[in-house]
C-alpha cells in the first residue's frame, strides 16, 4: 500500500501544526509495518504558487532558491523529528513537472479541460496580473475579508478568478481592476455523481467523507486551473499559463512515488494505476481538495483512486487561535528540538492528546504534566523497576516461561491496539497501551518481588520473568510512537539489532538473550525550570506580536479628507436569503435611502435594528454581495460588531469631519 501526507509549503519553517499531519501517518506506517504489511511512504515540498513568488521577491531570491532551502528545512525537520518517509521529493523537479503535463493532457484529450475568456484581477500600478494570493478583497458569499483563491476568514469557499469583491494588490496595496484574460477550467460539475457514489465508501475518517459529501451535495463549480505565473509547471501548449498549484502539488504524490519506485526498480504504475490502496494524511483545512478535487482529478485522467483520507483536527496554541503573524505558533526546530526537548515526547503528546479528528490544544504545562505522569511515571517507571531489579537481583533473565494469565494479557492488548489503529483512532491505541504499562505497574507492586527474593526466589524470578515479558510487549508496541527511546529499551533488553525489525506480535515469544545490561533512566522528568523558559519564549512572541498590531499605518489628513463619513438611520432590515451573516438594510441619509448588505446578522435581529442611527461610510465604491448590490458600509468594532452610534441623537446625514 501506499501512504503519504499533505506536502509542506516551502516559504516557512515547520511548526507543530504540520507537525499533527506527519507524525500519526509516520506511527501508523511503522504500525502497519511491524503488522507485516508493506507500506511505501512519500511526501514532499510543495513549491509552486503565488506566496513563494512573494516571499521570494522580499528576501531578493529565486522562488527556486526559496524552495530549496524550505525543502532541505522540513527534510532535516522530520528527521529530526524521527518521521521516516522512504522519499521526500519537490513539485519544482523535472519528474513532476512531465507527470503535471502528461495528466492535464489526459484530461483535456478526455474532454474534461475547456477554454474560457474570465475577469482577472490586474494591478496597474504594479503592471501585472494578481492571480490567487497576490490580491485580497470582500468575499462575495458571506462579505468576510478573503484572498484571491478562498474566503479564508469567512465561510471557507473556493473562489474563482474574478468573484471577489473590492480588490486590493497585496503587493503595492493599491485598487486592482478586472481585465479579461483566457484561461482554463476542469469540468469539476461534471464528477458530481462519481463522487456521490465514491463519498461513501471512502475510508479514513469521518471528518473527511462528511465535509466532502456536504460540498458534492450544495453543488460543485468548474475550477480554473491555469494562473497567470512564470514560476510553477506551463501548461501544456501555453507558454504564458502555469497550472494552478492545486493541479501540480497533489499530482506529486504520484511523481514522488515515480521517482522512488524507479530507484527500486519497481513500477509506480502497480500502485497508482493498479489497487494501490493509497491513504492520504492531510489537515481538516485541505479536504475539499483531496476529497472532491483530487479524486475526481483522477477519474478523468484514468488513474487509481485514494482508498483513505485521513484528516486530523486544527491546532490551538494555549487555547488561542493557532496564528503566526499573533505569536501563537510553536516552531519546531527553534521553540522545541533546539531547546534539547525530545522529539519522542511531543510524538507521544500530539498522537494521545486527544482524538486525531479534534482540535488539538498545545500547552507548555499540559504537556508536562502528560510527559511525566504518563512516559515517566508509568510507562518509564515500570521499564525501569523491572530491568534493573532483574540486573541486580538475579543478574539474568529467569529461564522460566512466562505466566499464561500474563501472556493473555498482552494478546489482549495487542487485539486491542491493532483494532484502534486500522480505524484511526490513535489516542485509543495508546491509551490502550498505556493501560497495559498501568496492569504491569499494579502486577509488580502486587507481588512484590522484593520481599519474595528473602523467602520464596523462585517465584521472585517467575514475578520478574512475567515483568520482562511485559517489558518486552510494551517496548514493541510503544516504538511506533516513541521510536528512539523504544530502540533504547530495546538494547537494555539485550538485543543488538533494531527494533523496528521485530514484528509487534513477538511480545508474547520469549526473550532471546539470558543476560541483561545495565539499564539507565529512559526518561527524565520535565521540569518546572524547563517549561516557564518554554512557556517564556512563546509569551515573548505573542507580546512583540501584539507591539506590531498596536502601531497602525498613518494616512495624511487629505487622505481621511476623502472618506464621506455619515450619520445613517436604518428604516428597514431583513436577512439575506441563504446567508447566515448578512443583512440587507435600509438606511436614511436625509436627502436620500440607500440599499446596504452588511454582516452583522449574527449580533443583531432586523427588529432591534431598524430606526437605530449608526455610522455609514457613504462612498464607498458599490459592490454585489451575495447578488445584492450594497451602496455604502455600516461601521462596526470587536469581534461581536458592537456598531458605531453617536452619543446623542443626530439627524440623519449628518456628515462626521
Amino acid at each position: 500500500m501506499l501512504v503519504t501526507c499533505g506536502l509542506p509549503y516551502t516559504n516557512g519553517p515547520c511548526h507543530i501544526g504540520h507537525l499533527r499531519t506527519y507524525i500519526p501517518a509516520d506511527f501508523y506506517v511503522r504500525y502497519l509495518r511491524r503488522a507485516g504489511e508493506k507500506v511505501v511512504f512519500i511526501c514532499g515540498s510543495d513549491n509552486h504558487g503565488t506566496p513563494i513568488v512573494i516571499s521570494a521577491e522580499e528576501q531578493s531570491v529565486t522562488p527556486r532558491e526559496m524552495s530549496e532551502r524550505y525543502h532541505h528545512h522540513f527534510d532535516t525537520t522530520f528527521t529530526r523529528m524521527n518521521i521516516g518517509f522512504d522519499h521526500f521529493g519537490m513539485t519544482d523537479d523535472p519528474t513532476n513537472h512531465n507527470r503535471t503535463q502528461s495528466i492535464v493532457q489526459r484530461l483535456i484529450d478526455n474532454g474534461h479541460v475547456y477554454r474560457k475568456t474570465i475577469s482577472q484581477s490586474y494591478c496597474p500600478q504594479c503592471e501585472r496580473f494578481l492571480p490567487d494570493r497576490y490580491v485580497e478583497g470582500i468575499c462575495p458569499h458571506c462579505g468576510a475579508m478573503a484572498r484571491g483563491d478562498e474566503c479564508d476568514q469567512g465561510c471557507g469557499k473556493h473562489l474563482e478568478s474574478g468573484e471577489l469583491l473590492k480588490p486590493v494588490c497585496k503587493v503595492c496595496g493599491g485598487s486592482a481592476e478586472f481585465r479579461d484574460q483566457e484561461h482554463f477550467f476542469f469540468k469539476l460539475g461534471d464528477f458530481s455523481e462519481f463522487l456521490e457514489d465514491y463519498l461513501p465508501n471512502l475510508g479514513g475518517t469521518s471528518n473527511a467523507r462528511n465535509y466532502a459529501l456536504g460540498w458534492v451535495k450544495e453543488g460543485l463549480h468548474d475550477w480554473c486551473i491555469t494562473r497567470t505565473l512564470d514560476w510553477g509547471v506551463k501548461f501544456p501548449g501555453r507558454n504564458d499559463l502555469v497550472v494552478y498549484v492545486w493541479i501540480d502539488a497533489p499530482i506529486g504524490y504520484v511523481s514522488f512515488t515515480e521517482e522512488y519506485m524507479d530507484a527500486e526498480g519497481d513500477d509506480w504504475k502497480r500502485l497508482w494505476c493498479g489497487d494501490g490502496r493509497i491513504t492520504h494524511f492531510i489537515g481538516q483545512d485541505i479536504i475539499y481538495h483531496h476529497c472532491v478535487f483530487w479524486p475526481a482529478l483522477l477519474k478523468g485522467a484514468g488513474y487509481g483512486l485514494p482508498h483513505a483520507v485521513v484528516a486530523s483536527g486544527m491546532v490551538k496554541i494555549d487555547d488561542k487561535t493557532f496564528s503566526k503573524t499573533r505569536g501563537y505558533v510553536v516552531w519546531t526546530n527553534e521553540d522545541y528540538l533546539d531547546q534539547g526537548m525530545s522529539a519522542d515526547y511531543l510524538r507521544y503528546y500530539l498522537l494521545s492528546y486527544t482524538s486525531h479528528t479534534k482540535e488539538l490544544n498545545f500547552s507548555w504545562h499540559v504537556f508536562q504534566e502528560r510527559v511525566n505522569n504518563e512516559l515517566v511515571d508509568t510507562l518509564g517507571n515500570f521499564l525501569y523497576r523491572t530491568m534493573h531489579f532483574a540486573h541486580k537481583k538475579l543478574g539474568c533473565i529467569p529461564e522460566c516461561r512466562p505466566d499464561a494469565e500474563i501472556c493473555d494479557e498482552i494478546q489482549k492488548s495487542i487485539i486491542t491496539v491493532e483494532g484502534f489503529v486500522r480505524d484511526y483512532e490513535f489516542k485509543n491505541a495508546i491509551d490502550a497501551m498505556m493501560a497495559l504499562a498501568s496492569f504491569g505497574n499494579t502486577y509488580i507492586q502486587k507481588n512484590a518481588p522484593w520481599k519474595l527474593m528473602r523467602d520464596d526466589p523462585d517465584q521472585a524470578a517467575q514475578v520478574i520473568r512475567n515483568c520482562l515479558q511485559l517489558v518486552k510487549a510494551l517496548v514493541l508496541l510503544f516504538e511506533p510512537v516513541i521510536p528512539g527511546k523504544a530502540q533504547i529499551a530495546w538494547e537494555m533488553l539485550g538485543y543488538s539489532d533494531a527494533i523496528a525489525a521485530h514484528a509487534i506480535g513477538e511480545g508474547i515469544t520469549g526473550l532471546e538473550s539470558a543476560t541483561l545490561p545495565a539499564p539507565s533512566i529512559i526518561f527524565e522528568k520535565i521540569e518546572d525550570e524547563q517549561v516557564s523558559r518554554l512557556d517564556a519564549i512563546l509569551k515573548k512572541r505573542v507580546s512583540e506580536a501584539k507591539m506590531k498590531e498596536k502601531i497602525p499605518e498613518t494616512i495624511s489628513i487629505e487622505e481621511f479628507a476623502k472618506m464621506d463619513i455619515r450619520i445613517a438611520r436604518i428604516v428597514a432590515a431583513e436577512p439575506v436569503q441563504g446567508s447566515e451573516k448578512l443583512l440587507r438594510l435600509t438606511v436614511d441619509l436625509g436627502d436620500e435611502q440607500r440599499q446596504v448588505v452588511s454582516g452583522i446578522a449574527q449580533f443583531s435581529t432586523p427588529a432591534e435594528l431598524i430606526g437605530t442611527d449608526v455610522v455609514l461610510l457613504a462612498n464607498l465604491k458599490p459592490a454585489k454581495i451575495f447578488g445584492i448590490e450594497s451602496n455604502g458600509m455600516i461601521l462596526a468594532a470587536g469581534d461581536e460588531a458592537s456598531l458605531l452610534t453617536p452619543q446623542k441623537p443626530v439627524k440623519a446625514g449628518t456628515k462626521i469631519t
